[in-house]
């Protein structure tokens, strides 16, 4: 697929069909994250390929939509915040790094037919609890990993000239 086309294509899927995933695709979407840049290099992240089958309930405790829990699996990622790049303004780069990784599979999902659904308004102390994640591991995003059961929506984007300046802010 043409790369304007992929992330034409993408969009939030809020419905999933319950068929499993082959086992092949996930492993592409974790390639994809593999690859993703950091900063640094450093891949200050682990990812966790959670079976949403006999964990449903456990897992509308992270995150309370049914939709969540529809899909065969949900992708977590984690940052190590210790591991990451830090700017000398003491600026940490964990969650840049873990963005571009997730992205990178939920565009990779959305080229092999899958759908996908950034979810960072979950609750971290229940994702660190049902996931076993030490102490200085943050949950950072999630996605359902599954086949679309619905169809994108018309999306409403702001003019270029409403987000792009020259040289300076304006």
């Amino acid at each position: 697929m043409e790369f304007q086309e992929l992330i034409s294509k993408r969009y939030s899927v809020r419905s999933y069909k319950t068929d499993p995933v082959e086992k092949w695709k996930i492993e592409k979407i974790i390639e994809a994250a593999r690859i993703a840049p950091s900063a640094a290099n450093r891949q200050p992240y682990k990812i966790i390929v959670i079976e949403t089958e006999g964990r449903k309930d456990e897992l509308k405790k992270i995150y309370c939509a049914d939709w969540f829990v529809q899909a065969p699996i949900v992708i977590a990622i984690c940052g190590i915040k210790s591991a990451a790049w830090t700017r000398k303004d003491g600026k940490n780069h964990v969650d840049i790094d873990c963005a571009i990784a997730m992205d990178h599979m939920i565009l990779a999902a959305t080229d092999i037919g899958l759908g996908t659904c950034w979810i960072c308004a979950f609750d971290p102390i229940e994702a660190k609890r049902i996931l076993n994640l030490p102490e200085d591991i943050e949950p950072v995003a999630f996605t359902p990993v599954g086949y679309p059961a619905d169809s994108p929506k018309p999306k409403k984007r702001k003019d270029i000239a409403e987000l792009v300046c020259r040289n300076i802010w304006q």
